[in-house]
């Protein structure tokens, strides 16, 4: 039988079973693949997750410390070389703006350099203004605390009641309007942030005033070192004092009085300037609850997203200004007695204040590029008129006061 049916015989002699449950003319189903293994986690996955995070930062970063090097470098060099200025006229702050604008508008910046630039303009800001700390005693911070403090109350009192009184009659929102004012008078991104859960402000309202700040802001630390010397001379405790009132955020104060600083070679500016605006950024303490509660006050279960008690004084106390007092506070101990901290000599304690006056100087600079590199002029189109309008009068208005408080102050103590 097997010769007369070879294919039968074929069939029988290997698996025959398995073509019982076929199907003549179909297909057979391509074979479920095996799910890949899992790749075995680092040896210490701590490691590789700090790497992975510098990994996505560095090449931020590297690219605003190169503009700022070369924005230093083509300042001095201009200055002295080209110029024949034994010191030169040219800061390297604004220098590194204008590069970093460039790139951002003429060219465009990838996506690969935004969480540098995100860490430059908000950890390294911070941790370059706690070295400034160094430059000064708690003594120093006092006396100039002291000497500033009429002029800060004064700014802050007259933007608070003005720029929302303009805002609404020429038709912002009262959220904006108030968003504007906080961020003009006090301490620029971070008073807004700090008040716009408070008055349950919408997103575009936090946007749109975040921008006011930014950009005029930066208008004015552009424009305000080449201006100071025709309002106040060679007096340069008022300078500073103007520099840290009229201008709105911390990193700007700190850009425009650095510039100035090299400048004019007055490092007493700088200091001057830091401590005034570490002054009005604690009035936030007081002035950001007031306004939620005259904002509220008309309401009725408003709907404000809480905080924790935690998160209300991280946000109304920075911890960089923590960190600031505590490099005051380190300075002060340090210069008692014939050796710092009874161990380290003059001569290398001078050192090493010279050593953190340049890094924070230099880090300052960095942060300066990283603003330009993340400045697009479409900010500018997004904005619009009325609130272009409220923010330009917002930056004069507290401008135009500083400046009348300091010469008052002047004509009464003279």
């Amino acid at each position: 039988m097997s010769s007369f049916f070879p294919e039968i015989s074929n069939s029988w002699s290997g698996d025959w079973a398995s073509s019982w449950d076929s199907m003549e003319g179909v297909p057979d189903l391509p074979p479920v693949p095996k799910a890949p293994k899992k790749a075995s986690p680092p040896a210490w996955a701590p490691g590789h997750a700090a790497l992975e995070w510098v990994g996505q930062r560095v090449s931020g970063f590297a690219l605003a410390a190169l503009l700022a090097t070369a924005a230093n470098w083509l300042a001095e060099w201009f200055g002295t070389r080209v110029l024949g200025y034994a010191y030169s006229p040219l800061s390297g702050v604004p220098l590194a703006i204008l590069f970093g604008m460039i790139i951002c508008n003429a060219v465009g910046l990838p996506t690969l350099f935004q969480s540098g630039l995100a860490v430059c303009m908000r950890q390294l800001q911070r941790f370059a203004i706690m070295l400034l700390g160094f430059r000064l005693s708690l003594g120093m911070v006092g006396a100039i605390g002291l000497d500033g403090l009429p002029i800060i109350v004064g700014c802050i009192v007259v933007a608070l009641v003005v720029i929302p009184w303009l805002g609404l009659r020429i038709g912002l929102s009262k959220r904006l309007a108030t968003l504007i004012a906080v961020g003009t008078s006090i301490c620029g991104v971070s008073a807004i942030m700090a008040v716009a859960p408070t008055i349950d402000a919408e997103e575009e309202e936090v946007s749109y005033a975040v921008a006011c700040v930014v950009i005029f802001g930066m208008l004015a630390m552009l424009s305000y070192p080449y201006l100071v010397p025709l309002l106040f001379g060679n007096n340069y405790a008022s300078a500073g004092i103007f520099f840290g009132t009229a201008i709105h955020d911390t990193a700007q104060v700190t850009g425009s009085a650095l510039s100035f600083q090299q400048l004019h070679k007055a490092p007493e500016v700088l200091n001057t300037a830091t401590v005034v605006k570490i002054i009005r950024n604690l009035s936030m303490v007081i002035v950001i609850p007031l306004m939620a509660a005259l904002f509220n006050r008309d309401r009725h279960g408003g709907s404000a997203k809480k905080k924790s008690f935690g998160q209300q004084i991280k946000q109304l106390v920075p911890l960089f200004i923590v960190g600031f007092l505590g490099m005051t506070l380190v300075r002060t101990i340090g210069d008692v007695g014939p050796k710092a901290f009874g161990v380290l000599a003059r001569a290398d304690w001078q050192s090493f204040l010279h050593a953190m006056d340049w890094t924070s100087a230099w880090l300052l600079t960095v942060v300066m590029a990283a603003v330009g590199l993340s400045t697009g002029f479409a900010q500018l189109k997004r904005l619009g008129l009325r609130p272009f309008f409220v923010g330009l009068s917002a930056a004069v208005i507290v401008g135009a006061v500083s400046f009348g408080l300091i010469k008052l102050r002047t004509f009464l103590g003279s």
